[in-house]
């Protein structure tokens, strides 16, 4: 048997943190190894029992979400572990710079249980982003504050077909969507994603997304 991915819970509203820990240890291919409600305790406990994936809140006492999520999963982590950030939306004004943190992806605090687990094991697998459609929303809120560096498309080590690609996946297309829309297979279009990956050195779509607004690539 496949051993269950390890959650770790980080929130300081204990209410929210007991019923995320009890609606994930309820399922057999997930296990919470251990909860908190601070950032600086979130981050001591992840480097201590390294989980295959931290739900972060942005909010938290001591040391927020945002900075903790950069400690553990920001640029110059050795190894960096998987954070999934959980967010108010219409209060957190951060989740930008949270994605910037590094981040792979985010839910709503409201969002029903099948959404949680499905983004836990969505973002451990690193296989998709929790909610494309989202993203676009969330990323172009904050459109304004990215300052884009200079450089220009000829400055991105992507093919044509590549950047199409990129800014399909900054639009907010799932694999789906992408390959109805350049007619090729899903396949097609999971192996150009792993390729724009691994050139442009980025973990997952979340930051591909970042990666193109920061480009001037999409706006």
């Amino acid at each position: 048997m496949t051993a269950p991915l390890r959650v770790l819970v980080c929130d300081d509203q204990a209410l929210i943190r007991t019923g995320f820990a009890t609606i994930i240890d309820a399922q057999p291919d997930l296990e919470v190894v251990g909860e908190c409600g601070d950032g600086r305790t979130g981050v001591d406990l992840a480097r201590r029992l390294r989980p295959d994936i931290v739900v972060m809140d942005v909010r938290m006492p001591v040391l927020d979400g945002i900075e903790a999520t950069r400690r553990l999963a920001g640029a110059g982590v050795a190894d960096p572990v998987k954070v999934l950030v959980v967010t108010t939306f219409n209060l957190d004004e951060y989740v930008y710079e949270a994605l910037r943190a590094g981040a792979s992806g985010f839910l709503l605090k409201d969002a029903p249980p099948a959404q949680l687990l499905h983004g836990i094991r969505t973002v451990a697998t690193g296989a998709a982003l929790l909610a494309p459609e989202v993203t676009r929303q969330l990323v172009g809120r904050y459109a304004a504050r990215i300052r884009p560096v200079r450089g220009t498309e000829n400055d991105v080590p992507l093919t044509p077909r590549e950047l199409e690609v990129l800014r399909l996946i900054a639009d907010g297309l799932s694999n789906g969507e992408i390959a109805a829309a350049l007619v090729i297979s899903q396949e097609t279009v999971k192996t150009y994603v792993s390729r724009i990956l691994t050139k442009l050195d980025l973990r997952d779509r979340v930051q591909v997304v970042v990666y193109a607004y920061r480009r001037g690539l999409v706006t």
